[in-house]
């Protein structure tokens, strides 16, 4: 399930990352995407990975 996550952020930080990402090819959502991935990943290596259940009691938890 797709969902929207909106980001306050310097515009010139912005207008830098979207320079960076175009360099590479990608769009800054598909970097963003990518940046997360690594991010959860690198949590999953040191840790364990999130078992199922708990993104469930966290998402009932944390409904927005």
């Amino acid at each position: 399930m797709e969902k929207h996550f909106g980001l306050r952020i310097d515009g010139e930080v912005l207008a830098k990352f979207r320079y960076v990402c175009a360099y590479q090819g990608r769009s800054a959502n598909s970097q963003i995407i990518q940046l997360i991935l690594r991010f959860i990943a690198d949590y999953e290596k040191k840790h364990e990975e999130i078992p199922l259940e708990d993104l469930e009691q966290f998402r009932q938890k944390h409904k927005s």
